[in-house]
């Protein structure tokens, strides 16, 4: 029985095989053949693209050897001065084994590096640049400091379109013999956007229970709010139906296994089409970034949407 992960078993091998990017990649395919990568910083959402990129490069510049010249390290866990110091420095000193090419560090998520971590970072792909290169990547590129940036080739990142998508899904649904509706198609699209990583744990959950996926299966692996709920519980609180609409939310959230982000957004996507005033609806918008950054921070998320309830309540 095959037990490996969707996210492992179709993850691409060759920069042919990446779905979407095709400008970042035929750039960065171009520097490989040349065998002269500079430092990269690769920027977007999660699950489009970036780690895969980074591990084709090494497999393209590497061949068979390129595990013994690749050192992949998590920077969210691994976030402090004294890991680049000691662990990215001792490995970027080092020469690659039996090629010329220069080794390759990928960084995942260099953003939650602290400042005093990137300042000693920027030191040392100074310092070790004819032995390794750098490959960065990040969720927000702002969070990255401009020596650091000035440094790299920087490449950004866009989620994936609904066609390639739906190749993704075709390629899937085929080789694991499962068939999928376009109605289900649409469904995952528009839950997943252009996350990949999130689409094909989805499917390989769905897949578990049935050959045949549809729209019911998908909606149980799902952590969104129907448009209707949402809308009812905006349209309780706008009335000053307070009580009602925070019983509402609150259950709405314990059923669905919602988190406080997940909320936010649905409401904030749902005032738009609501039949207010559009002074009203900047408002609410402009608290839903306020929550939104609040939550980010460690905030409690049901305090937090019902503050924004009651908010929403307030003539």
């Amino acid at each position: 029985m095959d037990s490996q992960l969707f996210t492992e078993k179709y993850r691409p091998s060759t920069f042919d095989e990446i779905k979407g990017q095709k400008e970042i990649i035929k750039r960065v395919k171009a520097l490989v053949e040349s065998k002269n990568i500079p430092h990269m910083l690769f920027s977007g959402p999660a699950g489009i693209g970036k780690t895969t990129t980074a591990l084709v490069i090494a497999k393209q510049l590497h061949k068979n050897n390129w595990r013994n010249n690749f050192l992949e390290m998590n920077a969210s866990s691994e976030r402090g001065i004294d890991v680049i110091r000691n662990q990215v420095k001792d490995y970027a000193k080092t020469m690659a084994i039996e090629t010329d090419s220069p080794k390759i560090i990928l960084l995942d998520e260099a953003d939650a590096l602290t400042k005093e971590a990137q300042q000693a970072l920027r030191r040392t792909m100074e310092t070790y640049s004819n032995s390794c290169r750098f490959i960065l990547s990040c969720n927000l590129v702002n969070k990255i400091i401009d020596p650091i940036k000035s440094r790299c080739a920087i490449f950004k990142f866009k989620p994936l379109e609904k066609e390639e998508i739906t190749q993704i899904i075709k390629e899937i649904g085929k080789n694991e013999n499962i068939s999928i509706d376009s109605e289900t198609v649409q469904l995952l699209f528009n839950h997943c956007g252009g996350d990949v990583r999130q689409l094909q744990n989805i499917l390989q959950s769905c897949s578990a229970m049935s050959k045949s996926i549809t729209k019911e299966d998908i909606k149980h692996f799902l952590t969104s709010i129907e448009s209707e709920d949402i809308k009812e519980i905006i349209k309780l609180a706008l009335n000053q139906n307070f009580i009602e609409a925070r019983k509402r939310l609150l259950d709405t959230m314990l059923n669905h296994g919602l988190s406080g982000l997940d909320v936010v957004k649905q409401i904030q996507k749902e005032v738009l089409n609501l039949p207010m005033d559009d002074e009203k609806k900047l408002n609410i918008i402009e608290r839903c970034g306020e929550i939104e950054f609040r939550l980010v921070e460690g905030s409690d998320d049901f305090i937090q949407v019902e503050a924004l309830l009651a908010f929403i309540a307030k003539k």
